[in-house]
């Protein structure tokens, strides 16, 4: 493969639902070693676009490159080991431990005469202590809380040690404290060097801790690069129909979004008002968290 190719590739791809196409002749490349986000108002198509990078959805038209490869032509085992995925609902088999469920993470890097190992231990350990789920091991993921059980599938994928993590709404069901304890984990994941693709709603979330953003809406890609160049006020009005300004994030420096309302803009907010502004997109590039 070149050394400029991406190793993740949408060409030309349609999908869709019952003869329905959602996405249609959408190409996209994901930047090897970038945190990208993908975000856009409901039905547009994001999660639809995570599911056929994943395989699994498969396009109608078009192709999934992983590596160079089309992403049909890999058994579904050696998919595993270069791809993590977190679906949207992700449905636990009945009486299983956190231990268990995480474990199966495991399941890709197994064979039939392979044993149980000290890394696919340390990578289970690993995988519990990252998020926080350690101390619930033992119990049933029936009996937990929708926000601790999606931590616990978190873990599960993080235990598989694939280089590409794709993450469909991974903050869903989690309060805010959580959301940015995992969103940290994410950057720090990036930080060092995996690949993460994550579906979002939040636009501040987005605009703090990617390093590259996708905005979609009817099913195409309308805006992607760097946050502040894709966050701006116009572009949030154009994507989501929401009023809004954008000012400097007070702890990053890159853009944050404050929705109006039916409120107009105080002037020390409204980007156009101030003397050395071009307007909401005149915005210093987005700094990562430390």
């Amino acid at each position: 493969m070149p050394a400029d190719a991406a190793r993740l590739v949408a060409e030309d791809i349609t999908l869709g639902y019952d003869r329905t196409d959602i996405v249609s002749d959408l190409s996209v490349r994901i930047p090897d070693g970038s945190f990208t986000i993908i975000i856009g108002p409901n039905a547009c198509g994001k999660s639809t676009l995570l599911r056929g990078l994943s395989r699994l959805l498969g396009p109608t038209r078009g192709s999934v490159l992983l590596d160079g490869r089309a992403i049909s032509s890999y058994p579904a085992k050696e998919v595993a080991r270069r791809l993590g995925l977190l679906p949207q609902s992700a449905l636990a088999p009945d009486g299983i431990t956190v231990a268990d469920l995480v474990a199966r993470g495991r399941y890709p890097h197994q064979r039939l005469i392979r044993q149980w190992s000290e890394a696919d231990e340390r990578a289970v350990v690993d995988a519990l202590e990252a998020t926080g789920t350690r101390d619930l091991s033992a119990r049933l993921v029936d009996e937990l809380s929708g926000g601790q059980r999606q931590r616990v599938w978190v873990a599960m994928v993080l235990a598989q040690e694939t280089d590409i993590l794709l993450l469909d709404e991974p903050t869903t069901y989690l309060d805010v404290a959580h959301q940015v304890e995992l969103m940290e984990l994410f950057a720090r994941l990036h930080r060092e060097g995996r690949t993460v693709v994550a579906v979002l709603h939040d636009l501040n979330h987005a605009a703090r801790y990617a390093s590259h953003i996708i905005a979609m809406r009817d099913g195409r890609i309308v805006a992607e690069g760097a946050p502040a160049d894709v966050v701006t006020s116009e572009r949030v009005a154009e994507v989501f129909g929401l009023a809004n300004v954008v000012i400097p994030d007070p702890v990053t420096g890159g853009p944050l979004v404050v929705p109006l309302g039916a409120h107009p803009a105080p002037a020390a907010l409204d980007p156009a008002a101030r003397p050395d502004s071009q307007g909401s997109a005149a915005l210093g590039p987005a700094k990562s968290t430390p």
